[in-house]
């Protein structure tokens, strides 16, 4: 905001000096040369639309227009214009025959010819004012309205990470607590993972962007915690490439498919599968496809209640506005997920 003001100001100073410097560029006429007396009889004219911009500028405009309203700014325009024409009037007379040493200054048009251009260049000079100032109040009220939905898009993301990391924790939880059941050992040894996996939701989620390498780690780390209590029914397929390619991300939005396809796509009892396919394309696509058996959960189990997904559509619609691809599709006995961040 301060480098728009001076530039402004910049501006404003190079527009005053080339309206002040124009008879400067006829200096080249040896016929009717510029002196400083004919400079001085020019320079009345821009030292009273420098007036006017500025008494607006500062002052009518804020305490008058803005406040008051449209008609009383006129008023006290057109009276400020009276009083300047009036001095402007006494400048000439006291120029004419103090500074040219003509008393009597005969001759030439009609003095209200002069008077009505003067009040002419002042009023679109006021005008000019009132342009640039509404001009930057718009922009003023721009910038401030950016920044408010900076802040509310930063306090929104923030509320949904805070609704995504205990969802993640209670997920990864009952897992754990399934595999107690089943062997105790291993179960310590996903308690150590889950600690590990933990440290990156607790500190690298404060970042709104980390590497892709460290969300693909995270994410082998997640599959093998996972995959620690699945029997021999389960089909478990896991493509995720070595190199994120530099790539910067969102935390934690693919766990969310992952979590869905573990929590939806394996059964007790019945074979199932989860195939996960992570590809990194040259153009810095990045696309995640899921395919699991479908196994839904009975209603009496809401563990997550479903919020993880719709998290993440409020997530990619905040973060990547039209540039990222969610699709979710039931077909036959296969549940496919796809998201794509272009």
């Amino acid at each position: 905001m301060r480098k728009s003001k001076v530039l402004q100001y910049v501006i404003q100073v190079i527009g005053w000096g080339i309206v002040f410097g124009f008879p400067l560029f006829f200096t080249w006429k040896e016929a009717d040369p510029m002196t400083w007396v004919k400079y001085l009889g020019y320079v009345c004219l821009p030292v009273l639309s420098m007036v006017i911009f500025y008494c607006n500028y500062f002052v009518l405009i804020d305490r008058m227009l803005f406040i008051r309203g449209v008609l009383p700014f006129l008023l006290v325009n057109l009276a400020l214009f009276a009083v300047l024409s009036l001095l402007s009037e006494a400048w000439h007379g006291w120029y004419f025959v103090h500074i040219v040493g003509d008393r009597h200054h005969a001759g030439g048009p009609p003095k209200i010819m002069f008077i009505l251009r003067n009040c002419l260049t002042m009023a679109l000079t006021a005008a000019l004012s009132v342009a640039i100032r509404m001009t930057e109040n718009w922009r003023a009220m721009e910038d401030e309205k950016k920044e408010l939905e900076k802040a509310r898009t930063e306090a929104e993301l923030q509320n949904l990470k805070n609704q995504l990391n205990p969802h993640f924790l209670f997920n990864t939880l009952n897992n754990i607590y399934s595999l107690i059941a089943i062997d105790a050992e291993r179960a310590q040894y996903a308690v150590h993972d889950l600690s590990r996996l933990l440290r990156h939701v607790l500190y690298e989620d404060r970042q709104q962007f980390v590497s892709l390498d460290q969300e693909l780690m995270f994410m082998k780390s997640y599959i093998e915690l996972m995959g620690l209590r699945l029997s021999d029914r389960v089909d478990l397929r896991v493509d995720l490439p070595d190199d994120g390619k530099g790539i910067l991300v969102a935390p934690l939005l693919f766990i969310t498919l992952i979590e869905n396809a573990f929590k939806h796509g394996i059964s007790p009892t019945e074979k199932s599968f989860v195939h996960i396919d992570f590809k990194v394309e040259t153009s810095g696509e990045v696309r995640c496809r899921i395919e699991n058996s479908n196994h839904p959960k009975k209603d009496n189990d809401r563990s997550g209640s479903g919020i993880g997904l719709e998290n993440l559509r409020k997530r990619l619609e905040l973060l990547y506005p039209g540039k990222y691809d969610l699709s979710t599709a039931l077909t036959g006995e296969t549940y496919v997920a796809e998201l794509v961040l272009k």
